[in-house]
């Protein structure tokens, strides 16, 4: 059974950080390209970064470049998003997944 469970999130002041983690588990992680979403309710989904299977090209939306760092774990099939100089903007509920599958998110609350 595939499972992938988001951890990390929280509430945070604007400028903050935050690390993402998404433990995965019942699949080959490492023959992956792994992706973070955010949604924030009653809003479609949005793509935030993409790491590809040896965890070495990352690409990131335009919204969280230069803040936002993706980087994987194979031998634990873990990911991780590092996340610095939060915005308010930033505030949703945050995915790991692959393919159609996703995990059951994480909160993100940036606030002051």
């Amino acid at each position: 059974e595939v499972q992938l469970v988001e951890s990390g999130g929280g509430l945070v002041q604007p400028g903050g950080s935050l690390r993402l983690t998404c433990t995965a588990s019942g699949f080959d992680f490492s023959t992956y390209t792994m992706t973070w979403l955010r949604q924030i309710p009653g809003k479609a989904s949005e793509w935030v970064s993409s790491i590809n299977p040896k965890g070495t090209i990352a690409t990131y939306t335009d919204s969280v470049k230069g803040r936002f760092t993706l980087s994987r774990d194979n031998a634990k099939s873990t990911l991780y998003l590092q996340m610095n100089s939060l915005k308010s903007e930033d505030t949703a509920v945050y995915y790991c997944g692959y393919a159609a599958n996703r995990g059951q998110g994480t909160q993100v609350t940036v606030s002051s």
